[in-house]
C-alpha cells in the first residue's frame, strides 16, 4: 500500500503540480490510514512533513529522485530502432525512476540523423538535449557539443572504459565532448565444426602445408575461404559486405589496414600526415582492393548487393565457413542461428609486408602484424550546448553508459550494443544467457586483443567525412562491379580527395587529422 501511496502522489505532481488538486486531500487521508501501518519513526516523518504540506516528500520522493528532476523532459535522439534505440528506451525507464524526469526518444532513419543534427545545433534550436552519433561526426559536431563535467571523468566507472575509446573516440580539440555507448570494430567469425573437423584438418594441411586455424594474414583467410568454398553442398567459404551504402567502405578499410597502416609511420594510414596529401592510391591500398575483389570468388552468389546485415545471417545460418563483421554476428550465431555452440571469434588477419609511404617500399616483417581496424567505432552520446537541460542530459548519458545499465545493454537481444568496457570483458559469466563459455571467452578475447593490439588502426575521423566516403564509394562500387581497374578507381578517390581537402582547407584538415590519428600538431 505503501507503493500505492507513493504512486498516488506522484500523478498529483505529475498533473498539477504546485497547486490545490482534489486529489491531494485523497492522498492525505490515505497517508493517515497508513499511519497506524508504519513503525514509530516512520510514524514521526509523516506526521512532520504533513504539517508543513509537503506530502509529496512523505510518500518517498526523497528517495525515488536522486538526482530530482522532476518537471524536466529530455529529448534523445538517435537512429530507428531496435539497434541503439532499444537499448536508450531501456535505460530512459531506470533513469526516468531514479530522477522523477521523462525521456522523449526521437528517432530517424540513420542517413538522417547528421544532417538533422548538425542543422538544429548550428541554428541552436535547442531540439535535442541528448544525440547518439558516430565518431566519424565528432570532428563536425565537436564546437557545437558541451563537455562532459569534470565529475564523470574519473572515479571507477571512468576508468573502467577501454583506453581507446575514452582517451582517442571521446575527445576532440583537446576537450572530452562524448561518451561511448557501444564499442565497435572488424572481426573475423569462423566455424569451430568445421575448423576442428580431423577430416577437414587433414585435408587442408595436405593441400595447403599448414593446420587449419583462424587465419592470421590474409593470405591464409583466403586459402581457407577457397578450402571450405563448396557451393554444391550449400556451403561457401566466407562472407563480407560489398553493397554500396551497405557499410561497404568500412570492410575496405579493414583490408587496407594491414597494408598502410605502417606502425613505422604513425597516422599515415589515409593520408600523408605532413602533407595532408591522400595514400589511398598507394600500393598498400592497392593490393587491398585486389584481396577484397578477390574474395568475391568465394562468397555467395550476387555477393555484390549484400550490406552487413545480409552477412550474419549467412554466417549464423550456417552457409559460409567464416565472415567479417562487428561483434553482432557472434551473438546471433549463438542465439538464433543453426550453428550454436560453434561460434569462434578471432582479430583480423594482419600481413608481414606495410607499405612505406615514405620510403616508397614494402617494410617486411618477421611475425604477421595484426592491424585489427576499429570500424565505425560505435556509439557515442554527447549533449548539444544549446540543451536548456544539460545537467539532466549528462546525467542520462552517464546512466546509459555506467557499468551497470551498459552490463545489462551487451547481453540483451537487438540493443545493438557491444562491449567497450574493461568489466565488459572480464565478466565471462554475464554472456551465459548468450554464448557456452568456450564460446564467449572467444568472442571476448577476439574484442579485447583487437583494442589492446599496438598497431590497432582507428577509423577516419575527419570534417566532410560524408564528402570523402561518397567519392570513396562511388568510385569504389565501379572496381568491385569490373567497369574500371583498381588502379583507377583509386587514382580518382585520390585526386578527388585532395581536390575536397584543399575546400576544407588543407592546413584545418591537416590539424585535424593528426588530432584524430593521436599525433601532436607539427
Amino acid at each position: 500500500m505503501v507503493g500505492d501511496l507513493g504512486r498516488h502522489a506522484r500523478l498529483y505532481r505529475t498533473h498539477d503540480r504546485g497547486r490545490s488538486h482534489p486529489w491531494q486531500d485523497d492522498a492525505i487521508r490515505t497517508a493517515c490510514r497508513l499511519n497506524q501501518m508504519i513503525s514509530t519513526e516512520e510514524k514521526v516523518m509523516k506526521r512532520f512533513l504533513l504539517a508543513t504540506a509537503m506530502l509529496p516528500l512523505a510518500t518517498g520522493a526523497w528517495a525515488q529522485c536522486a538526482p530530482d528532476y522532476s518537471g524536466v523532459t529530455l529529448t534523445v535522439s538517435t537512429q530507428n530502432g531496435p539497434y541503439i534505440a532499444s537499448a536508450l528506451q531501456e535505460a530512459a525507464k531506470s533513469w526516468e525512476a531514479k530522477t522523477c524526469g521523462k525521456i522523449n526518444l526521437v528517432e530517424f532513419p540513420f542517413g538522417e540523423l547528421y544532417p538533422k543534427f548538425l542543422t538544429a545545433m548550428t541554428q541552436q534550436t535547442g531540439d535535442f538535449d541528448v544525440i547518439g552519433f558516430i565518431p566519424a561526426w565528432l570532428p563536425d559536431f565537436a564546437p557545437y557539443l558541451s563537455s562532459m563535467p569534470s565529475a564523470m571523468q574519473s572515479g571507477a566507472a571512468w576508468d573502467d572504459i577501454h583506453p581507446v575509446y575514452r582517451e582517442r573516440l571521446m575527445s576532440w580539440g583537446g576537450e572530452v565532448k562524448s561518451a561511448t555507448m557501444d564499442g565497435d570494430m572488424h572481426m573475423l567469425n569462423y566455424r569451430a565444426d568445421l575448423f576442428e573437423d580431423p577430416a577437414n584438418k587433414e585435408a587442408f594441411k595436405a593441400k595447403y602445408g599448414y593446420d587449419l586455424a583462424a587465419p592470421v594474414t590474409w593470405d591464409q583467410y583466403y586459402d581457407i575461404a577457397e578450402f571450405f568454398n563448396q557451393p554444391d553442398k550449400g556451403l561457401n567459404g566466407t562472407a563480407e559486405a560489398y553493397k554500396r551504402g551497405g557499410q561497404q567502405f568500412w570492410y575496405f578499410f579493414s583490408h587496407a589496414a594491414s597494408y598502410a597502416n605502417n606502425p613505422n609511420n604513425p597516422g599515415s594510414m589515409f593520408f600523408d600526415p605532413e602533407t595532408m596529401d591522400a595514400q589511398i592510391n598507394n600500393p598498400g591500398w592497392l593490393k587491398a582492393l585486389e584481396d577484397y575483389k578477390k574474395g568475391l570468388d568465394f562468397n555467395p552468389p550476387g555477393s555484390l548487393n549484400n550490406g552487413s546485415g545480409d552477412v550474419r545471417p549467412l554466417y549464423a545460418g550456417g552457409k559460409v565457413a567464416m565472415n567479417i563483421d562487428w561483434a553482432d554476428s557472434g551473438v546471433l550465431g549463438a542465439t538464433e542461428g543453426s550453428i550454436k555452440g560453434n561460434v569462434r571469434t578471432a582479430v583480423l588477419p594482419g600481413s608481414t609486408e606495410i607499405w612505406n609511404h615514405k620510403t616508397k617500399a614494402w617494410d617486411k616483417f618477421e611475425n604477421p602484424v595484426a592491424s585489427p581496424f576499429l570500424a565505425f567505432g560505435g556509439w557515442q552520446l554527447a549533449v548539444p550546448a544549446d540543451s536548456k537541460n544539460a545537467e539532466a542530459a549528462w546525467s542520462f548519458v552517464a546512466d546509459v553508459t555506467s557499468p551497470e545499465v551498459s552490463g545489462k545493454a551487451i547481453v540483451t537481444a537487438n540493443t545493438g550494443v557491444n562491449p567497450y568496457r574493461l568489466s565488459h570483458y572480464e565478466n565471462v559469466a554475464n554472456w551465459s544467457a548468450i554464448f557456452s563459455e568456450v564460446e564467449a571467452t572467444s568472442y571476448l578475447a577476439a574484442q579485447r586483443a583487437s583494442l589492446d593490439a599496438p598497431n590497432v588502426a582507428l577509423d577516419l575521423r575527419l570534417p566532410g567525412f560524408f564528402a570523402y566516403t561518397e567519392v570513396l564509394e562511388l568510385e569504389l562500387s565501379k572496381a568491385l562491379a569490373g567497369e574500371v581497374e583498381p588502379q583507377v578507381a583509386l587514382d580518382t578517390i585520390a585526386t578527388e580527395w585532395n581536390k575536397l581537402t584543399d575546400e576544407f582547407g588543407r592546413e584545418a584538415q591537416l590539424a585535424a587529422y593528426r588530432a584524430s590519428m593521436g599525433l601532436p600538431p607539427l
